[in-house]
């Protein structure tokens, strides 16, 4: 059987483990990273970038990262699309 100190040893390296996996999840919130899909989808919906910048919890000139040309998906227009 594990002596006592050795238990409290393993559940405080268990605890360390989990609080900092713990905090790196939590870094990618607190991000500034603006989705320019959903921000194309609620412009399209007729909400202004004031709307959709409150809703994102980003600042407006955060916005201005999705503005622009297309970067993803199909950026050619019209004609059928190529040979797969």
């Amino acid at each position: 059987m594990l002596g006592t100190g050795r238990k409290l040893g393993f559940v405080a390296a268990l605890a360390t483990l989990m609080m900092a996996s713990g905090m790196a999840g939590c870094s990618s919130l607190s991000s500034n990273h603006v989705d320019c899909n959903v921000v194309r989808l609620q412009s399209q919906a007729g909400r202004s970038d004031t709307e959709i910048a409150s809703a994102l919890g980003v600042s407006v000139s955060d916005l201005s990262a999705c503005k622009g040309p297309e970067t993803s998906g199909n950026t050619t227009s019209g004609g059928a699309p190529g040979p797969y």
